[in-house]
């Protein structure tokens, strides 16, 4: 493992330009390029594609195409849970989806964080990542954007549309940008 993946594992400032990682994003994409190449009717195929790109997707689940991801093996999807089109999910830190979960067409889960006063560290391409976590029989309306560091809790709603910045507490139906409870469930 080279000293820049380590960094991004630990979430330390790495450059994504290392050639490691840039192998790895390559390798991820030739296979989401056969996922997003299948037609209807091959959810076997699909299941395998899947099973190679993800690190772990649990039983019942699946992911519509057209699908998108840096690495895939960070990504853990649990059981019975959905992914609908166009879901993009940038995968440079963890990003765990728990058991029973629904996530709405163009759902973007983005875990990299970028220099935001450093301005030379930011034209030099240096980034840092935070982890994503989605408990279990959470559902994400349409164009939902969860930002890095973000937690969902278990029976939780989140609105179509909403930019989710910090975190929303279990059994509550939040929404809006910035995202904000509206009710308890």
């Amino acid at each position: 493992m080279t000293d820049h993946k380590e960094r991004m594992l630990r979430g330390d400032p790495y450059r994504d330009n290392d050639p490691v990682l840039v192998a790895e994003r390559r390798r991820c994409q030739e296979l989401l390029d056969e996922f997003n190449a299948t037609r209807a009717g091959e959810d076997e195929r699909r299941a395998r594609l899947l099973d190679d790109l993800l690190g772990h997707i649990g039983e019942g689940s699946w992911v519509m195409p057209r699908f998108q991801c840096d690495y895939g093996y960070l990504i853990r999807l649990g059981r019975n849970s959905f992914l609908n089109y166009d879901a993009i999910l940038m995968d440079c830190a963890p990003i765990t989806i728990g058991d029973d979960v629904s996530i709405g067409p163009r759902a973007q889960l983005l875990t990299a964080l970028h220099p935001v006063e450093d301005h030379e560290l930011r034209r030099q391409r240096w980034e840092t990542a935070a982890p994503i976590t989605i408990g279990d029989n959470v559902w994400l309306g349409g164009g939902v954007i969860v930002c890095p560091g973000v937690t969902i809790g278990d029976n939780a709603v989140v609105g179509a549309g909403s930019v989710v910045t910090r975190d929303v507490p279990p059994r509550v139906f939040a929404a809006g940008n910035p995202c904000r409870v509206v009710r308890q469930l």
